[in-house]
């Protein structure tokens, strides 16, 4: 039941940095949006770091800690992008396939999982998808915002994947505040830095969109912390679960900014319910 309910835990707090996410790329920019998220989840994360002694890491976790950082930002970098030109009931549940991909490299690495729990975890799957589906002209991708935006969020989804499974990884054998780590130190090397040396890192991130970059970056952060618990217990189920983000996501989005949902886009989430219970029951 772990890898259940810290699945679904992790894909609360990744819809509300998705929906925080959505807002603030909107004001000040995807890349000084993730430099001011990766600084908020690198200051969260180092108390937990220094709480424990520096654990003995070997080559095979050096690359998995290397994937699992540099997939982090890719993937939050080409979202962020996505989010700022589409629509969170479309972005959302195609970044959302990233627990399938990572479901798909975990069986593939050899994890046992019953077919019960594989049919339901496929039903989730479709379910995701369906909730991105869209029959209203105005939302399909069809100007080139739109399909920019469905460009970023496939490259978000593929970077993803990998980096949840590098993570899932390198939480076997890790703490899991080691497992968290490595994409803010990532992301604050790589964008954080290069912006505040340039001073344009003061300069962008407005006080409007101060909020909206804390929630997001402790939300990311408390997000890969509960699934590197959950992965423990089974990658494949804790990923698919993980993604369910999307389906909160684009209800909320209706609830909050209006965004409509279409009836196939019902039966996605409802169909996520179902089977997220069935899957409940399988694994307790």
């Amino acid at each position: 039941m772990i890898a259940v309910f810290g699945g679904l835990g992790a894909a609360s707090v990744f819809a509300i940095a998705t929906l925080s996410a959505s807002r603030g790329t909107r004001m000040i920019g995807p890349r000084s949006f993730l430099a001011g998220v990766m600084l908020v989840g690198l200051v969260a994360t180092l108390p937990a770091v220094a709480a424990r002694s520096v654990p003995d890491i070997s080559g095979v976790d050096a690359g998995w800690l290397v994937l699992s950082g540099c997939g982090n930002v890719a993937g939050l970098l080409c979202a962020y992008a996505a989010l700022r030109l589409g629509k969170v009931g479309i972005v959302a549940p195609i970044v959302s396939t990233e627990g399938a991909i990572a479901a798909v490299l975990a069986v593939v690495a050899g994890e046992g999982i019953s077919p019960g729990a594989g049919a339901t975890l496929g039903v989730i799957a479709c379910g995701i998808l369906l909730a991105g589906v869209t029959r209203d002209a105005d939302e399909v991708p069809a100007d080139p915002a739109g399909v920019r935006a469905l460009a970023f969020a496939i490259a978000a989804a593929l970077a993803f994947g990998a980096s949840l499974y590098a993570t899932a990884r390198v939480g076997a054998s890790l703490p899991v505040a080691w497992a968290v780590l490595p994409a803010r130190a990532v992301g604050v090397a790589a964008v954080t830095l290069p912006l505040a040396a340039s001073r344009r890192l003061t300069i962008t991130i407005t006080r409007r969109a101060l909020p909206f970059v804390v929630l997001s970056g402790l939300c990311e952060a408390a997000g890969f912390a509960l699934f590197t618990v959950a992965s423990r217990h089974g990658i494949a189920v804790s990923a698919v679960l993980a993604s369910q983000f999307a389906a909160i996501a684009a209800v909320a989005a209706y609830l909050l900014f209006g965004e409509r949902l279409a009836r196939i886009q019902v039966a996605g989430v409802a169909s996520i319910v179902v089977g997220v219970g069935i899957l409940s029951a399988l694994q307790a």
